[in-house]
């Protein structure tokens, strides 16, 4: 995964990875920064509380796994970063019976960090959403 040798200033800073099926998964990447309404863009909720950012994940259109109202997926005090994974299935529309799957990796940070902290660190938070997405009991980490 590459990242921008330094991160841009700003009290929030997410790095989000999407690899989509529509480009034959050739990963895309994206550092959003500035506050907190840029996140919405790619499907989070970020709330800033005196010293901590709590990380939701809003509702979306994915067939599985199954669509619930906003997901907490953590919360941050300075200088933290969490990681949320998450794969998806989805369906067009009702006149399209066709899917299609996206698998996500998005960091989310609180306070200045470096770059390094993404990769080369375990994350303060990490959030592991991947799922079988033909309905099994569990998905298996290779």
């Amino acid at each position: 995964m590459a990242l921008p040798r330094s991160l841009p200033d700003g009290y929030v800073v997410v790095h989000e990875v999407l690899a989509d099926q529509a480009v034959d998964y050739e990963r895309q990447e994206k550092v959003l920064h500035g506050g907190v309404k840029q996140a919405r863009d790619i499907g989070l909720w970020l709330g800033r509380t005196g010293q901590t950012l709590t990380v939701d994940r809003l509702p979306g259109a994915a067939a599985y796994p199954r669509p619930y109202a906003s997901t907490r997926l953590f919360t941050l005090t300075t200088g933290q970063v969490g990681r949320y994974r998450a794969n998806f299935r989805f369906t067009g529309c009702a006149c399209s019976p066709s899917w299609y799957y996206e698998d996500w990796l998005v960091h989310v940070s609180y306070g200045q960090v470096t770059p390094g902290h993404f990769v080369h660190r375990q994350p303060d938070r990490d959030v592991d959403h991947r799922v079988h997405l033909y309905g099994g009991t569990a998905r298996r980490n290779p």
